[in-house]
């Protein structure tokens, strides 16, 4: 057996006997009433080394590294045993892992990143850290994932698989992969000479398992969270996802140092994390339905589904319940503030299921968000409007994608990657007959040295 089995078989031994345990230390509690389980890091050796002293973090400290032994490439699975059990309130540092099990690294070829989505089907190019047992969640409880710290590697890739995925894959039959170094100290990426994308890392996949039995693709979000791709998911943001099974089992993956609102060629600055630093815990009184972010400020709401109008249309739904559970209303009346009182905006519409997101602020301000159909002082913007709002995301990137080469002098391949880094697509009157959508590249973007 080679060394990396041996691991494997050791590792899982001992987590599946803290998982025995702490079920076992769960039955007994169930039996008698006012008991306290112990967490299952005291009687795993592994945990117990993973645990550090770290005094700056809530509750406990575990570093979770990646290996290929603490990670998936591409599925969830709510049979899988997890890598480390916690307490409600501790946090884990956790490193993260390049797409592929590590086969995206500068000097793959597009050739090589195509070959791994043929010849493995039906799973995603993300590697997965975890999961994550949490000690004490329950079906219908609610994990709140405060997102303390991310740092990420020194380099990232773009790429656009040739003609099978992205936003366009009839158009963009030629494929290409570019790296970048990040610049951590000036917090930029140099896409080009003159060119430099601002860094803000975000988790692209941060979730918990779903209800459902089997391996699945870890593709399209859900429920669960998963894949949302929701750039606003930043350091010292909080995820709120429902729980669906018992010990909810987190992971994350597909880390991003950048990405636009659309994320139009499939892909973002796709890099690793050396760490993503998550204090998780568990709530008991709240109920959501779907996962919500918060930020210092705001509220997020999100809605998938194959159809964007379909996506808009639950993100709304969501967007009109917090309002009604935050104001105390009831839920007609929610539904006719959405409108002033949210900012909606294109996630992706790569993921199977294209997403939406609408921010609200805390302080109940209505959110109005520039909408420019022309080129302003400060963007370059793509315009379109259609009673389906597919077409007029299409028609909006597409246009986008055409202004940047006529302007910019981007190649068609550098004008889609960029449009996919650095654009944001904003939804205008969601209530009007014919939705449109507004798309801006900060001019910002270009500068002189």
């Amino acid at each position: 057996m080679r060394r990396s089995n041996w691991a494997l078989a050791g590792l899982l031994s001992v987590i599946a006997l803290a998982a025995h345990e702490a079920s076992a230390q769960q039955q007994g509690s169930a039996q008698q009433p006012g008991s306290t389980q112990q967490p299952a890091s005291a009687i795993s050796g592994a945990q117990k080394l993973m645990a550090v002293p770290a005094s700056r973090y809530p509750g406990r400290v575990y570093v979770l590294p990646a290996t290929l032994e603490t990670t998936q490439w591409g599925w969830f699975d709510n049979a899988e045993l997890p890598r480390l059990v916690i307490d409600s309130g501790d946090t884990v540092v956790v490193e993260t892992m390049p797409h592929s099990h590590g086969r995206l690294w500068p000097g793959s070829t597009i050739e090589e990143l195509k070959k791994l989505r043929t010849d493995w089907p039906g799973r995603g190019p993300m590697s997965l850290t975890g999961p994550i047992f949490v000690n004490g969640a329950e079906p219908g409880d609610t994990l709140d994932i405060k997102i303390q710290r991310i740092v990420p590697r020194s380099w990232a890739a773009n790429f656009n698989i040739p003609g099978m995925f992205g936003q366009f894959p009839k158009e963009f039959p030629e494929g290409q992969v570019k790296y970048f170094y990040l610049d951590t100290e000036r917090k930029i990426a140099e896409f080009a000479p003159g060119i430099e994308i601002p860094l803000r890392p975000f988790p692209g996949t941060l979730g918990v398992a779903r209800a459902e039995p089997g391996r699945y693709n870890a593709v399209p979000p859900g429920p669960f969270a998963g894949n949302l791709d929701n750039r606003d998911l930043v350091e010292g943001s909080t995820l709120h996802v429902p729980v669906f099974v018992r010990g909810a089992l987190v992971w994350t993956g597909d880390s991003h140092a950048a990405q636009g609102n659309g994320e139009i060629n499939l892909t973002a600055l796709e890099t690793a994390f050396q760490e993503i630093v998550l204090t998780i815990t568990v709530g008991k009184t709240a109920r959501l339905q779907w996962p919500r972010i918060e930020t210092l400020g705001e509220w997020i709401t999100m809605g998938f589904d194959e159809d964007l109008g379909k996506a808009l249309a639950n993100a709304r739904a969501e967007t009109a319940r917090l309002i009604a559970e935050q104001r105390g209303m009831p839920a007609e009346q929610a539904m006719a503030l959405v409108a002033s009182a949210a900012d909606c905006r294109v996630t992706q519409v790569v993921d199977i299921k294209k997403g939406v997101h609408c921010i609200t602020s805390k302080d109940r301000t209505p959110r109005a968000a520039s909408l420019p159909k022309a080129e302003s002082a400060d963007h370059l913007v793509s315009y379109s409007a259609s009673s389906d709002l597919n077409k007029a995301m299409d028609a909006a990137s597409w246009n986008m994608i055409e202004l940047l080469q006529k302007q910019k002098s981007l190649s068609r391949l550098d004008a889609y990657s960029l449009a996919s880094i650095a654009m944001d697509c904003r939804i205008g009157e969601m209530e009007a007959a014919e939705k449109s959508v507004h798309c801006l590249v900060p001019k910002s973007l270009w500068v002189e040295h």
